[in-house]
């Protein structure tokens, strides 16, 4: 009995979706597997994606690469959160942490005892019990897998990168791997009339390259996936308004944070991520509360460092397709969806949709049941996040603008309704196996914006007041401890991982 196996692959699009797909494809599948890379040096990529989650260091260590070297290569900085400015009310700050905030104790998350500390009268914010917080700050970093022998755990951290310089690094990964790219602009789709499976690609030069399965990465155009194949668009506008952005680059001014900044404006956000060379901006707005040319004032006047080039305009639309995979073209990156830049997810759902399509990798019979479950996974893991990026926009004070005013009185789904009134009571999360973020990342961000719990879990009253007082004292003091020790983001970077590419 046959297996009938995939015997080709063919990529169409480059980018940082592109080569992420071809370098771990060439690293997982068989090599009887060919695989080819289409793309050209004529179409530019979108390239903002420099702010990552810890994710990627999955990535990274499956294909066996050497983190010093990736950051020298890419012109990395570290980076252990994002601090939103702005988010809740004008002048609040918090820090979205990649680690939990102090010590679970007895199966009960640490923000219990938090909260409790804080019904008996203590006024410390929960973000003077994160050593994360704490490190990202004081403007420090360390690679820390734990804090002594304790139960603590060390510093999770992501990177700040040139994607374009990461995309050209996981180019000649692939290539290595036996990856071939084509240089050329697809001219036409030719689909099977008999089956309306894509057949082949045809460059307007004349060449013509098949292929068993095809993975469309050429971005918002969705040249597969959308305009041969006809997979239609779910628009999200309505829960996630803005639809534009410009991004500019400026220079690099001290000192070296190891975050991101994402600072509410008055119809959007600005982000402010930090490279060895110099430092990403862009603004992320909706067209229907400003214009292009005072969204472009607005983010020219709250650079920090002299700009380099121009703004580039970006236009979306959030939301997804209606299937990521159809026929056999499997969507991924731009053409699969869009899920604004705010929470640094764009990379990870590259990589988290690869990684389903090598665990369901098809034969040549496309089975249906393979289909909709990976269907089935991708579309349930963009709703979560989804939600996710609502709740910055929805749990917010603000009415000093008509974005704001909108953002706040919107009507959510009802997924993101429950998981908020869940918490308001007593502080209660619940993790769904497909989330991406860990039940602190909800917590703080929830907390950071203003939504406080009533209560909390009865269980955090087992402690005396002493005991609880002395718990939350050696919390502060391990921090203290462990933040002591490290050395400055920049000597770390300066000593173990600098870029020659200045």
């Amino acid at each position: 009995m046959s297996n009938n196996p995939v015997r080709s692959i063919v990529i169409v699009g480059g980018g940082t979706a592109g080569w992420i797909a071809a370098a771990a494809l060439s690293k997982l599948m068989p090599k009887s597997i060919r695989i080819k890379l289409v793309e050209s040096e004529e179409i530019a990529t979108v390239g903002v994606g420099e702010a990552t989650i810890p994710q990627i260091q999955r990535l990274n260590g499956m294909l066996g690469l050497d983190e010093n070297e990736f950051i020298r290569t890419t012109q990395a900085s570290f980076k252990l959160g994002i601090e939103f400015v702005n988010w809740g009310r004008l002048g609040d700050r918090y820090m979205h942490t990649f680690g939990d905030p102090g010590i679970n104790l007895a199966n009960l998350h640490f923000h219990h005892y938090w909260l409790r500390a804080r019904a008996e009268g203590s006024d410390a914010s929960l973000w003077d019990y994160s050593l994360h917080a704490k490190v990202a700050y004081a403007g420090k970093f360390g690679r820390l897998d734990r804090v002594g022998n304790t139960s603590m755990t060390g510093l999770a951290y992501a990177f700040h990168f040139d994607a374009a310089l990461y995309a050209a690094y996981l180019r000649k990964y692939a290539e290595a791997g036996g990856v071939t790219r084509i240089e050329g602009k697809i001219g036409r789709v030719n689909l099977d009339a008999e089956t309306g499976f894509i057949a082949s690609v045809s460059l307007e030069r004349g060449d013509t390259i098949e292929g068993d399965l095809f993975i469309d990465c050429s971005g918002f155009r969705g040249l597969l996936i959308g305009e041969a194949l006809g997979v239609s668009y779910h628009d999200w506008s309505k829960w996630l308004p803005c639809n534009r952005a410009l991004a500019v680059a400026c220079e690099r001014t001290e000192p070296l944070l190891p975050y991101t900044r994402s600072t509410a404006r008055s119809a959007g956000w600005q982000w402010r991520i930090p490279l060895q060379h110099r430092t990403g901006n862009g603004h992320v707005y909706s067209d229907g509360f400003i214009g292009d040319d005072e969204a472009a004032r607005v983010l020219v006047d709250h650079l920090d460092g002299e700009r380099i080039g121009e703004p580039r305009l970006l236009r979306f639309t959030t939301g997804r397709r209606e299937a990521f995979w159809h026929k056999n073209c499997v969507a991924v990156g731009l053409s699969s969806g869009f899920l604004e830049p705010l929470e640094s997810t764009s990379i990870h759902l590259i990589q988290s949709n690869i990684s389903r399509l090598i665990e369901l990798f098809p034969t040549r019979a496309f089975e249906p049941a393979t289909i909709a479950e990976y269907n089935r996974r991708v579309g349930h893991e963009f709703e979560l996040i989804r939600d996710f990026l609502i709740l910055h926009y929805h749990q917010t004070a603000r009415d000093d603008s008509e974005f704001w005013r909108y953002c706040a009185h919107m009507d959510v789904p009802e997924s993101l309704k429950s998981k908020m009134e869940l918490f308001r009571g007593n502080g209660l999360l619940h993790k769904d196996a497909e989330d991406l973020f860990r039940e602190s990342s909800w917590m703080q961000v929830m907390i950071g914006q203003g939504l406080k719990p009533t209560g909390y879990h009865s269980m955090a009253d087992r402690l005396s007041p002493e005991q609880l007082r002395l718990f939350l004292a050696d919390v502060q003091r391990l921090i203290a401890r462990a933040e002591g020790g490290l050395q400055g983001h920049a000597e770390f970077v300066e000593a173990y991982c600098k870029s020659d590419l200045q």
